[in-house]
């Protein structure tokens, strides 16, 4: 049973190795994004843009980082308020904050908690888009030969001057 298994990972390497030595120039857009959607990054090292892995990564670590706090937050003042709501005035922040500055808090940090989850969601589609848009464009080749000509014209039939434009791409 040892030699199949040694056999199978055998041809399982084979193929690999040769599947990968095959680089294509055509990438495909729909498993750039698919891979993005699964592990963000790995969409733009199929579209072998490296430098725009670690910004994905610094915006989700970021943004989840600020869940995180807030999320600590609200939790602290919340429960300190639902304490004293229940006749326990015995925290950290009796003679700090009032009933009132306790709802405010509570608040102001639940609302940024919602904010940097809508941020984390929006790195984390932008991640997924431009390793689509990347695979769109990544054999799209620029000439080095653009250029503008302009030049006047006469149209006879018309009895009307103008001018030409030509774009060479």
């Amino acid at each position: 049973m040892s030699v199949i298994k040694h056999i199978f990972f055998a041809c399982l390497f084979f193929f690999a190795s040769t599947i990968i030595a095959q680089e294509s120039a055509v990438k495909i857009p729909k498993r750039a994004g698919l891979y993005s959607a699964i592990l963000p990054g790995a969409g733009q090292v199929y579209t072998k843009k490296y430098w725009k892995v670690p910004i994905i990564y610094v915006g989700l670590i970021t943004s989840a980082y600020y869940i995180k706090g807030s999320h600590d937050l609200y939790d602290m003042y919340k429960q300190t308020y639902l304490n004293r709501l229940d006749g326990d005035r015995t925290d950290e922040f009796s003679t700090t904050y009032t009933d009132a500055h306790l709802l405010t808090l509570t608040e102001h940090h639940r609302r940024n908690r919602e904010i940097s989850a809508l941020l984390f969601t929006l790195a984390y589609v932008l991640n997924i888009v431009d390793a689509s848009v990347s695979a769109h464009l990544f054999d799209y080749d620029v000439s080095e030969d653009i250029s503008l000509h302009i030049q006047p014209i006469y149209m006879a039939k018309e009895n009307a001057s103008g001018l030409s434009l030509s774009i060479k791409l």
